[in-house]
């Protein structure tokens, strides 16, 4: 387990000082690792998920039991790792330490003595350390401070609600594809195989305990798709019909561009500017059946992919600060940073102007994002409306929806969405 420790350390450290993306150290890290079984995969991945998400929670009871900071990161990281499964996992206390202290004796041998020291004092501290952590807002919630500082201006004691929601583990769940049979069919399907599972808004079913996939019931066949509930709600609002030509113009993974297809005989063009992401675009079409043309293109510059013809629907799930997905994502709390919302919410507006031009009279653009900021939601689709006479938004409705914003909870991540009509 110590190689487990100290490979987690690495991905984490790699994350918060090296600005990486956690789902790319993770996929580099497996391959190089190719000998892991499924077992300690899984272990690799919770080590490194959990750290992240509780990261400056870590780092302040670290930070408590040093008298000086930590010359090495890495060895930072693991005491970070390790202090995580102490407050956070079942395994046996002193089975991690001892993990922990062979870890670091692999890479450091003279820094062992530091880590049993420091990680044998949280345990005698464990209560007042948990105690003084929640005194400080970041170590409460584990976000950073500007974070919080955004969500209490926006929502006021909502915000906590908000956070703790994204310090949750996701659950599993799923999208029906309609062309096969329904929530409630599958539901019995999954039933069969002692897979339990219940069906929520607008019409998935979430898993009571997460399966890999190729243990799904007809999963190779194309009958389901892994999606979130609240991503689920874009195909959906975009009210698509046989017939119509359709634009997804950041397409990257395809999960909604998949679901729109299913939803109805369209001529689908799925835009991406992200070559190999639009890879996973045209693998979810071929296990799904389903026919789209996939173009790598930017969709604030439609100038280089655009044939001229009109769409009658466009949706523009437009680059995001991913606020609302965290609990899928905690890197994410620790990679962005404060400017990086305006600097998102120009792109957007960006985007949003350049694909209003290529929607028809009297057609439906919806603007989407995952995130919880209204400078990145709200304020971009108001600052677009005062520009153009010939938009109007149409109200969306949903459980739990207010002006657009689905906020986290233990159904789905945080989504925001606008119908835009364009006057005839």
């Amino acid at each position: 387990m110590q190689h487990i420790q100290i490979e987690a350390a690495k991905a984490v450290h790699k994350v918060v000082h090296g600005g990486r993306n956690l789902t790319q150290v993770l996929s580099e890290t497996l391959r190089k690792e190719s000998k892991l079984t499924a077992q300690e995969k899984g272990a690799l991945q919770d080590l490194c998920y959990g750290t992240l998400r509780y990261y400056s929670r870590l780092a302040y009871m670290l930070d408590s039991l040093l008298q000086r900071p930590v010359r090495e990161p890495l060895l930072g990281s693991l005491l970070m790792v390790a202090i995580y499964q102490l407050e956070h996992t079942k395994a046996g206390k002193h089975v991690i330490v001892d993990q922990a202290v062979h870890a670091a004796k692999n890479t450091n041998p003279a820094a062992s003595g530091l880590v049993n020291a420091v990680l044998r004092n949280y345990l005698r501290r464990q209560s007042v350390l948990r105690e003084a952590a929640n005194q400080k807002e970041e170590s409460h919630y584990a976000y950073r401070q500007w974070w919080i500082n955004a969500l209490k201006a926006q929502y006021g004691e909502q915000a906590a609600e908000i956070m703790q929601a994204g310090n949750r583990h996701p659950p599993m769940t799923l999208r029906v594809n309609a062309r096969h049979t329904t929530a409630p069919g599958y539901q019995t399907v999954l039933a069969a195989q002692d897979i339990a599972a219940q069906i929520v808004e607008p019409d998935a079913l979430i898993l009571e305990c997460p399966v890999p996939v190729e243990k799904l019931p007809k999963f190779n066949e194309g009958w389901v798709s892994v999606q979130d509930a609240g991503a689920q709600y874009a195909a959906h609002f975009l009210d698509v019909h046989d017939g119509m030509r359709v634009l997804d113009a950041c397409a990257a993974p395809g999960g909604k561009t998949a679901h729109l297809l299913e939803l109805a005989d369209i001529e689908l063009l799925a835009v991406d500017k992200d070559e190999l992401r639009l890879g996973r675009v045209r693998e979810n079409l071929q296990r799904l059946k389903l026919d789209a043309q996939v173009v790598c293109g930017d969709a604030a510059s439609p100038e280089d992919w655009w044939d001229g013809k009109a769409f009658e629907r466009i949706l523009a799930d437009v680059p995001c600060s991913a606020s609302g997905v965290v609990r899928r994502h905690p890197d994410i709390k620790w990679l962005r940073r404060q400017e990086d919302i305006a600097n998102f919410a120009v792109q957007q507006a960006q985007v949003l102007e350049s694909l209003w031009s290529l929607l028809a009279s009297d057609g439906k653009l919806l603007y989407a994002t995952c995130s919880v900021f209204a400078r990145e939601n709200q304020q971009v689709v108001a600052e677009f409306l005062a520009r153009h006479d010939d938009a109007s938004k149409i109200e969306l409705s949903a459980t739990g929806m207010i002006d657009g914003q689905l906020l986290p909870d233990r159904e789905h991540d945080g989504f925001f969405y606008a119908l835009l009509h364009k006057q005839a």
